[in-house]
């Protein structure tokens, strides 16, 4: 249990900072499939170097390479490619809240592809925090117009999620097959990093642009923090408590960005953020706390 705790605050930690870190990547002129191209690129190569140095580099049949290839396509790279094409129609705050349904992609895709029943617990605990989210990010949907544009962003954030979801069902059934995660993690990273590769050069991206230090900063902590350390402690939570729980952290990792923001970007917060906040925190209480348990230890005997 305290393991799964701790995994559990780390990725919202990790995640939570990434989104500072992704601003100020962007501080230099590069383009967005590049800078994931090099995210991975660092990631999956301090993963690979590392497994191979250590001597635990598990072998993989074909097939299971095959698989680790979807997930990479899925999760490090189409996921982002839809976002980062979302992002140029819709805001960050709408974006948030279409990425916080994998919690329930992830809840319906193990019920089907692994028939893992779902808790009572479940349906109340996600209202909350999808009300949560859509408050605490209130201010920035008004801003948003329902053009043809935006519905087909939406429709992109959508299926990056799921693409998202069906890349956790991939580590889910690597991880039942006895795979080591750090492999399947190390293979999945690098066919990302080269379907995005790929894509950049496609698009005719520049590979080596110019960037300041504090963006080439930013592409190391992703890579080291966000990829390699956040990736892992995620997919290992998804083999110890379900893929449908473990992703209730993306309701909760925007609550860290939204603090980092109001010390160094001067985030003003609204009634709506703090109702927001109380709503999700509300929403991991009736998650998390075993009432059941509490309540046959305090009724009377």
């Amino acid at each position: 249990m305290k393991l799964n705790v701790f995994l559990y605050v780390l990725v919202i930690v990790l995640w939570g900072t990434t989104w500072s870190a992704i601003t100020l990547q962007q501080k230099s002129e590069i383009a967005p499939e590049v800078a994931v191209f090099w995210r991975f690129f660092i990631a999956a190569s301090i993963l690979m170097i590392g497994l191979i140095y250590t001597k635990k580099l598990a072998f993989l049949p074909f097939k299971d390479h095959l698989l680790c290839m979807l997930q990479g396509c899925l999760i490090f790279g189409f996921n982002f490619f839809c976002f980062y094409q979302a992002v140029d129609y819709i805001n960050s705050g709408l974006e948030a809240v279409i990425f916080s349904m994998a919690v329930l992609f992830n809840t319906i895709n193990s019920r089907l592809f692994f028939k893992q029943p779902i808790k009572l617990r479940f349906y109340p605990a996600v209202s909350f925090g999808f009300l949560g989210m859509i408050a605490l990010f209130w201010h920035d949907l008004q801003g948003t117009h329902f053009k043809l544009d935006t519905l087909k962003a939406i429709g992109l954030c959508l299926l990056g999620t799921y693409g998202f979801s069906l890349g956790n069902m991939l580590s889910l059934y690597h991880q039942k097959q006895g795979h080591p995660v750090l492999t399947t993690t190390a293979y999945a990273m690098t066919y990302g990093m080269l379907v995005m590769l790929t894509i950049s050069l496609f698009q005719h991206h520049d590979l080596f642009p110019t960037l300041k230090t504090i963006s080439i900063w930013a592409i190391v902590y992703l890579a080291v923090f966000g990829s390699v350390i956040g990736f892992c402690a995620y997919f290992f939570l998804i083999g110890r408590i379900g893929a449908g729980n473990a992703a209730y952290s993306t309701l909760i990792f925007p609550l860290i960005a939204l603090l980092l923001a109001t010390c160094f970007e001067g985030y003003i917060w609204q009634s709506y953020a703090i109702i927001g906040i109380i709503c999700i925190l509300i929403g991991n209480a009736v998650f998390f706390i075993p009432f059941e348990r509490l309540w046959h230890t305090l009724k009377p005997r």
